[in-house]
């Protein structure tokens, strides 16, 4: 399963907005193969919304997922 991953702020910098990735099936195995294509974002803080919404923990994505990397934000 092939999904693509919306970027925002210094990660879409790095990124060019979008990231595709093939064999994910939950956000662990997200996590892993961003790490394993993109060693750079081991030293950026991110959170990852899944059908715009955070999730924390191991959660499942389906091919239809709307999925994105976000960075650290504060309000104002």
């Amino acid at each position: 399963m092939q999904v693509t991953i919306i970027t925002f702020g210094q990660i879409a910098e790095l990124f060019c907005g979008k990231i595709t990735l093939e064999n994910v099936h939950d956000t662990d195995s997200l996590q892993q193969r961003l790490v394993e294509q993109y060693p750079a974002l081991v030293n950026i803080k991110y959170a990852i919304a899944v059908d715009k919404k955070l999730v924390s923990g191991n959660v499942a994505i389906s091919e239809t997922s709307s999925i994105a990397l976000l960075p650290p934000f504060s309000g104002g």
